[in-house]
């Protein structure tokens, strides 16, 4: 598992500290299997987000590559938060904790190890899969690629996809622009956020992973950056109308 492979990698070195990219669920819900006592960073509004979390049932079911089944779910707040940047030396080795939002979300970190020109940018990168735009502001994310792809880094780890670099962000960057004008198109032509995400393709991106289930979703953002009405938190309604319009055109049934 994730933390046996850690422990190889570092053989005998306990955990002190860790950095948490942002709030969802796949970054998170992993940290009661770590020691009670290590240090956890994080945005402020990270931190706001997971102390606000509640879950459907006291126990996780059983999901293949996630859960056996049983283990109490739990949020372990972080004990840290940082707003700007942060500067750890570990043995010599400098290791920069950047926050770079909103994007993603609107307490997105990153991890930069200068010397070694290394990026660990959560979910600011995905490569080759499809972006979530659910908590994003995402006009600004593509200015959070901008500042990465100025930055002196060789090596990008993204939140999701392979160990890529620059070319890959950029693509990223690019499929969110693509996908912002042809959303504003629609906007601008009177259609709904269903129907726009209905009728939207993305060219080459369209091939993505989880490039079609992300349509309604990003569109509805998209949407309220266009109404100047964007919140950090998801639209939970506004989705549902949408994806309700959407799979009736699609003769998608639920």
């Amino acid at each position: 598992n994730y933390i046996a492979a850690m422990q190889k990698t570092a053989p005998g070195k306990k955990f002190g500290r860790m950095v948490i990219t942002h709030h969802h669920g796949d970054h998170i819900y992993g940290l009661p299997f770590f020691p009670a006592n290590m240090e956890i960073v994080c945005h402020e509004y990270c931190r706001q987000e997971m102390l606000a979390m509640t879950f459907p049932t006291p126990t996780w079911e059983k999901r293949d590559g996630w859960a056996e089944g049983g283990e109490p779910r739990r949020i372990v707040p972080p004990t840290t938060t940082i707003n700007e940047r942060t500067t750890y030396y570990y043995n010599g080795i400098e290791v920069q904790v950047i926050t770079n939002a909103p994007a993603h979300t609107f307490g997105d970190m990153m991890i930069y190890l200068p010397e070694q020109k290394v990026l660990f940018a959560g979910d600011i990168a995905f490569y080759w899969v499809a972006p979530f735009c659910h908590n994003a502001h995402p006009t600004k994310w593509m200015e959070a690629c901008d500042k990465i792809l100025s930055m002196d880094v060789k090596t990008i780890i993204p939140g999701h996809g392979p160990i890529g670099g620059k070319k890959e962000l950029e693509d990223m960057a690019n499929y969110i622009a693509v996908f912002k004008n042809e959303a504003r198109k629609r906007y601008d032509d009177g259609l709904s956020a269903g129907k726009a995400a209905a009728s939207i393709s993305l060219g080459r991106y369209d091939a993505w992973i989880g490039a079609q289930d992300r349509l309604v979703m990003n569109t509805v953002r998209f949407y309220h950056e266009f109404k100047g009405d964007l919140k950090p938190e998801q639209d939970i309604e506004g989705m549902k109308i949408a994806t309700a319009e959407f799979n009736a055109i699609k003769g998608i049934k639920n």
